[in-house]
């Protein structure tokens, strides 16, 4: 026979798996979810090009948990992040025309996933064009995908 503490002990567990499914994301398809990230980065070219570094960031997870390791080492959170791209890339010219290259997106679970690649800045010759390869950790995150996690190094 069931005791009381047997019994309260299974009812949360029953509601601790209904909460777990409601805060499940949507399921998308592998393909739907990859063309969604790759939406991401597409938008965050664009928005690069016509020199809006704030419309690039928000393809970033607005979070002081966001966090960009770059040649200076990590940085942690979104606004810092925003403040080192300010002050790294000052006017059009310091931010050059972007493009990333041989992307190659990887699922790590439905809401989760990495993305290595090449990125490009074509900038005037007096500053010199910059390059180099990057690892971005996505999430799903409110139904939206967003970097969470950015290592990039220039060459």
């Amino acid at each position: 026979m069931a005791t009381p503490n047997t019994i309260l002990g299974l009812l949360a567990c029953l509601a601790g798996t209904h909460c777990a499914a409601a805060h499940t994301p949507p399921k998308t398809s592998p393909e739907a979810a990859r063309r969604a990230i790759v939406q991401v980065l597409t938008t965050q070219t664009a928005a690069w090009n016509r020199g809006d570094i704030p419309g690039f960031m928000q393809g970033y997870w607005q979070s002081d948990s966001l966090v960009f390791i770059g040649r200076k080492g990590p940085t942690y959170g979104w606004q810092p992040t925003l403040a080192n791209y300010q002050k790294n890339y000052p006017d059009a010219a310091a931010m050059g025309k972007l493009d990333f290259s041989g992307l190659r997106v990887s699922l790590l679970a439905p809401s989760a996933a990495q993305v290595v690649g090449h990125w490009h800045l074509a900038r005037p010759a007096a500053l010199g064009d910059l390059q180099g390869y990057f690892l971005l950790v996505l999430r799903q995150i409110g139904g939206k995908w967003v970097v969470v996690a950015d290592h990039t190094n220039s060459q």
